[in-house]
């Protein structure tokens, strides 16, 4: 395969950040040439009737996500959903502009087909997002997910993510309050039931409690699983529309370092550890609100784990950089034919079969 045998080595040969920063300057250079996106529709698109839901009025053409992190700055989106995605997360976006946090800050560790991340939500800010936005030929379904600046104080969140939800909703289809990225200090704190009942409230009444469109929180692996089911209650009390799980984990262990690089493990290792937190969200919210399971999806046969465990939708990120641009693809056939080979007649048959009650 070219992406295997030629494109994944000159990448790998670059330090990660700039591999990222290469493949994204060639997609957004992309668009501008004649029928190139009609081209990756064409090569990328696996295309089923039994793969397509409609969860909250939104029309998903196939239930694999890529995970916010990938399109940092919004700029991606329209080259993005043109290759075998059936939704697009952008950002993290913070109100305010970010650097992120110093160099070196993404690590590869190929042989458990892991990457370490301490980004600190380097992005435009959501003045130059909503520009970008503003620019894009809408198509495909756009997640917006926000998060806290680095620079705003904890006691002043509200104000921060309302800002950039208010700038960039008119352009999502649906969005997420990240408050589970271990690389904003604090940030993690807000997950706790109380400062989690705050947020949501204030947040709410700025859009006097009729937020516009399904607005789905973003929770990380290493809270304990009273606290995961805790959070899902409140998540249903205020009527929050889904949850994603999971972030990124701080438990890096399956590295075998001393010392390890800071900042959150995703990819493989991951895996298992979602896959509890999903069952366990199955079996707590009891289908009345969607979940998206994402950590360490690489295969189609993950994918399947994922939803038979509970997930309506799912997401990839690490995999998409170790397997390439084909495992949207590989992902959405394979799930096709599972559900053709079972009899069922659409792909929401799948959620949950596999979860003992």
């Amino acid at each position: 395969m070219v992406y295997h045998h030629l494109i994944k080595p000159i990448l790998f040969h670059l330090d990660p950040e700039s591999a990222h920063h290469l493949v994204a300057t060639f997609l957004s250079l992309s668009k501008k040439i004649p029928f190139f996106h009609k081209t990756l529709s064409a090569i990328f698109q696996y295309s089923s009737k039994r793969l397509e839901q409609t969860i909250q009025g939104i029309h998903f053409p196939n239930p694999v996500g890529l995970a916010a992190g990938f399109d940092k700055t919004t700029e991606l989106f329209p080259t993005m959903i043109h290759m075998g995605f059936g939704f697009i997360e952008v950002g993290t976006i913070t109100a305010k502009a970010q650097l992120g946090n110093p160099k070196p800050r993404l690590f590869r560790y190929p042989q458990i087909k892991a990457l370490v991340n301490r980004m600190g939500f380097n992005n435009p800010g959501a003045d130059l997002a909503e520009l970008h936005l503003k620019n894009q030929k809408k198509c495909g379904v756009r997640g917006i997910n926000a998060g806290k600046s680095k620079v705003t104080a904890l006691e002043d969140s509200v104000r921060d993510y309302v800002y950039t939800f208010q700038k960039l909703l008119p352009y999502g289809d649906y969005a997420v309050i990240n408050i589970s990225s271990p690389n904003t200090p604090g940030l993690r704190s807000l997950q706790t039931k109380q400062s989690l009942i705050d947020l949501i409230e204030g947040i709410q009444k700025e859009f006097q409690n009729a937020f516009p469109i399904p607005l789905y929180l973003k929770f990380a692996p290493d809270l304990s699983e009273e606290e995961l089911i805790e959070n899902l209650k409140v998540c249903l009390d205020y009527k929050i529309s889904g949850v994603i799980l999971t972030n990124t984990t701080l438990d890096k262990q399956v590295l075998g370092e001393t010392n390890p690089p800071e900042g959150g493990l995703s990819g493989s290792p991951l895996f298992q550890k979602s896959l509890r937190f999903v069952s366990l969200a199955y079996k707590t919210l009891q289908g009345k609100i969607p979940i998206i399971g994402v950590g360490g999806i690489d295969s189609g046969e993950k994918a399947l784990q994922m939803m038979e465990a509970g997930a309506n939708l799912i997401q990839i990120y690490t995999g998409y950089i170790y397997e390439g641009p084909f495992l949207p693809y590989q992902i959405c056939s394979y799930l096709d034919k599972v559900v053709k080979e079972r009899g069922y007649k659409s792909i929401d048959q799948l959620v949950g079969s596999g979860n003992t009650k």
